[in-house]
């Protein structure tokens, strides 16, 4: 099985219904990996737990970070992103709801690739989603990925 394309890191099944449905236009749905917490994220991504036997080499090549994740939250997921070399140049994207400003700095300080707010509105949802996803994977050079377990 390939590598996952994108990994949704978001707690409402609602949202990550709405957001896979939308870019199936632009990611194949067994392109993609929804993770409902910041703790099943960060396994997925550093072959911990139920994920402990994926080869090393299968990242993702975007990650949909939502910031009000139940326990680990966004943007502790994303400092620990930051902190691994083997997911420190892995795009991330923070897609949320919040339009706190200063949530957006923080995101960005913490090394976001990119702060996405939410829409409520289905269609440009859509539309926003399918113009993220052309560009982060079709357009965007991605970094060299790690050959080692961090």
């Amino acid at each position: 099985m390939p590598s996952p394309a994108l990994l949704i890191v978001e707690d409402s099944a609602e949202d990550a219904a709405l957001i896979t449905a939308a870019l199936r236009g632009a990611v194949p749905p067994e392109q993609i990996t929804v993770c409902s917490t910041g703790e099943a994220a960060l396994d997925f991504l550093h072959l911990r737990g139920e994920h402990a036997g994926r080869p090393a080499y299968e990242l993702p090549a975007l990650v949909l970070l939502d910031l009000g994740l139940p326990g680990v939250n966004g943007f502790e997921v994303l400092r620990a992103l930051r902190a691994s070399p083997r997911t420190r140049l892995l795009p991330v994207i923070v897609f949320s709801a919040s339009v706190e400003q200063a949530d957006v700095r923080r995101a960005m300080q913490m090394g976001a690739s990119s702060y996405i707010r939410k829409s409520l509105d289905a269609v440009r949802l859509t539309e926003n989603l399918e113009l993220l996803a052309r560009y982060w994977l079709g357009l965007n050079v991605p970094p060299p990925v790690p050959n080692h377990k961090s």
